[in-house]
């Protein structure tokens, strides 16, 4: 998460409109779940790279720890949707072509997916989310409660590393027994903060005066025409790429 925020507010594209990357990134999503995979996954994810290495200058190693956890939980599912069994004549356990074809589309199809995600929370702040969020009519008291929500984390993120530190030096995590006794301490502790904390923001917040929305100061981003139509073109030429090449595949 830390790593993920830190990237956000410190690529080239920081300054950029939300929509100038909102909007190519959503073009690509539409193309991956419309076309055949096969064709325009590995198009998607090398536009989607480059663009957020290349192009924001996020290092490639942010992409990939992003794009980690999604990658291990899809390559986890694929013998179970590669194999296929069969109870109609005893238990027939088999490797079937449709079941191998079946795992590498949509495996395919996921990765290039998260990664037109990957590509806008890399380069796009939360915070640059909430006054469109407002001007799309968003309730105040939602986009309120996901900022604060989004700031604690970070807080309880910090509390929760200092706590297993301090657990650990104290051979806390020696053995499993206290592994998991240390951590059902840990996190009854960080409960405790949580309401704790919880109610100091609201007795702050009602100490100056809220009254449903917290009125700030905020920059308000210029809209590029010609990087929202280049973006909007390079999609285009995705699609049209990968409509050529599907001709190649069965």
């Amino acid at each position: 998460m830390r790593a993920i925020d830190h990237h956000a507010w410190t690529n080239r594209w920081r300054d950029w409109h939300p929509a100038e990357k909102l909007l190519p990134a959503s073009g690509l999503l539409v193309l991956t779940l419309l076309l055949p995979p096969l064709t325009i996954a590995p198009l998607v994810l090398a536009g989607t790279a480059l663009a957020t290495v290349r192009g924001a200058g996020v290092p490639l190693r942010a992409l990939l720890g992003v794009l980690a956890a999604p990658a291990a939980f899809l390559l986890a599912g694929i013998p179970f949707l590669a194999v296929s069994v069969d109870f109609a004549q005893g238990f027939d356990l088999r490797l079937s072509s449709e079941g191998l074809r079946l795992a590498l589309t949509t495996t395919l199809r996921a990765l290039a997916a998260m990664s037109c995600l990957a590509f806008v929370v890399l380069t796009t702040p939360l915070t640059d989310w909430m006054a469109s969020l407002r001007r799309i009519g968003v309730p105040a008291g939602v986009v309120e409660l996901i900022l604060l929500i989004y700031r604690l984390i970070f807080v309880f993120f910090e509390r929760a590393l200092t706590g297993h530190q301090t657990q650990t030096a104290r051979l806390g995590h020696s053995r499993v027994d206290r592994s998991v006794r240390s951590l059902g301490l840990l996190a009854g502790n960080l409960f405790q903060r949580a309401l704790a904390q919880a109610r100091r923001l609201e007795i702050g917040l009602l100490a100056r005066g809220y009254a449903g929305e917290l009125r700030v100061l905020a920059p308000r981003p210029v809209l590029s025409r010609t990087r929202l139509v280049a973006g909007m073109g390079l999609v285009g030429l995705v699609g049209a790429a990968s409509s050529l090449l599907a001709r190649g595949f069965p």
